[in-house]
């Protein structure tokens, strides 16, 4: 009887203890939880309505959530030159979930009930906004109730990082916010010119800041200069961007060396899968520019050169008079 009283003991003990492994492993902590941002100016039902398309896509998993107010733009957008006040509106809202090393940025804007509020600023944009301003191996969902330009949606995914204790560098939230502004007025200057794409222009910017990560902070001015010359020929966007154009480009990517970005160790490499992934959203259009027909003249007259080489050595007879 002691002995049969003693196994049910030990039974019942294991099973608690497993119970308690089991529930350990289902912990998650909340600051690795996805977080949602809220503007606060949503009715009870835009409310509802945006927490269901920013939650959506997280299949039923936990989350938390954050309301974004008039003080949080000028926390946060106004040192970069906007003129927020602590009563503005705030409707655009955002969800930020946190990925493997590796992930890169990853944007996507969500229709809100079935159109895209978010009127004006691009995805790619708002990638190269968040490398920037320090962001790294994360998936930023947008949306808005009402429509609106979009500038000021990521002052909750700012917001939401201070909220998980991993405060952005204010330096490089002001440069991530002028880049995303003048991204967004070059596009909009030349959104109806032939041979020009928001993506070739913000891969550009992609592939500079790759080039610039690859030299580290001591990059010089004029190397920024020549890398963004570079770039722009390489998605041939030479016969589109002007040069009032090209020099606001090369201003922003100093205020982005200045800002600290560059100390980052990842910089470097986000900037790669950032353009990868600018690359595989835009295959299309990529494909159609990466042509012999659209190469520049100089890679042209170098490919003819060895292909002409090529072909003379490979016809020629050795004769042996041994």
């Amino acid at each position: 009887m002691k002995k049969a009283k003693t196994i049910s003991t030990i039974i019942t003990l294991l099973f608690f203890s497993l119970l308690m492994c089991g529930t350990d492993t289902q912990t998650v902590k909340a600051e690795e939880l996805p977080v949602v941002c809220l503007g606060t100016s949503l009715t009870a039902s835009q409310r509802s309505g945006t927490l269901k398309t920013l939650s959506e896509p997280l299949n039923g998993n936990s989350y938390q959530t954050i309301t974004i107010t008039g003080e949080d733009l000028v926390k946060y957008l106004n040192p970069s030159g906007a003129n927020f006040t602590t009563h503005s509106g705030v409707w655009s809202s955002a969800m930020i979930e946190k990925e493997a090393q590796g992930s890169g940025i990853n944007v996507h804007i969500l229709d809100y009930q079935g159109r895209n509020n978010i009127t004006t600023i691009t995805a790619d944009q708002y990638k190269n906004a968040a490398l920037t301003a320090g962001i790294s191996d994360a998936n930023i969902y947008v949306t808005s109730a009402v429509p609106i330009d979009g500038s000021g949606a990521l002052a909750g995914v700012y917001a939401a990082y201070n909220k998980t204790g991993e405060n952005l560098n204010q330096n490089q939230v002001n440069a991530a916010q002028d880049e995303m502004n003048t991204l967004s007025k070059i596009t909009k200057e030349n959104q109806d010119k032939s041979g020009y794409s928001d993506a070739q222009l913000n891969n550009a910017v992609a592939g500079a800041k790759q080039e610039m990560g690859k030299i580290g902070n001591n990059v010089s001015d004029s190397q920024i200069h020549d890398i963004v010359n570079n770039q722009i020929n390489i998605n041939h966007l030479g016969d589109v961007i002007n040069n009032n154009q090209k020099q606001q480009i090369i201003n922003v990517l100093i205020e982005v060396r200045d800002s600290g970005a560059l100390k980052n160790h990842k910089f470097k490499d986000q900037a790669d899968a950032l353009s990868k992934n600018i690359k595989k959203n835009a295959k299309g259009i990529f494909d159609k520019i990466n042509t012999p027909e659209n190469r520049n003249w100089f890679e042209q007259i170098w490919h003819n050169i060895t292909s002409f080489f090529s072909n003379l050595f490979s016809g020629l007879i050795v004769v042996n008079f041994n």
